[in-house]
């Protein structure tokens, strides 16, 4: 009996396990942004309450990986999801320091982000790759 209470309790587990593993929302990891103003970064996507969220991980310029003073900055801010991949939400640009209104489209290894400022322009979007 106890055997079988120790089985089922483990295929449960596991159970839970894969279902969150299965559930793992696509623009979860870490990606690559494109350069802007001379330097790109890797951003950890994850969540942040029921929104995604992406902080700036590490730094690159032309001389490799530097520390920037935006490591550890949130850059992706609030991406609700809207399904299909799809999310609206908000994204800090560190060149300007301006904060974009806009939306972002996960498909396979590609995030694209597309924002523009509170007023409607000027308009801003970038390709993200998929490191992990």
């Amino acid at each position: 009996m106890v055997k079988m209470v120790k089985t089922v309790l483990g295929s449960a587990a596991l159970g839970v396990w894969m279902t969150g593993a299965a559930l793992a929302d696509p623009a979860f990891g870490l990606w690559k942004t494109e350069v802007d103003d001379g330097a790109y970064a890797h951003v950890e996507m994850g969540p942040c309450g029921e929104n995604i969220c992406g902080t700036i991980a590490q730094t690159f310029n032309s001389d490799g990986e530097y520390s920037s003073p935006n490591k550890g900055k949130q850059i992706v801010r609030g991406m609700s999801p809207k399904g299909g991949g799809a999310y609206e939400g908000k994204v800090w640009r560190p060149s300007n320091d301006k904060i974009y209104v806009g939306k972002m489209q996960v498909s396979g290894k590609q995030l694209k982000l597309k924002g523009c400022l509170a007023v409607g322009w000027p308009c801003s979007s970038q390709t993200w790759t998929k490191l992990n």
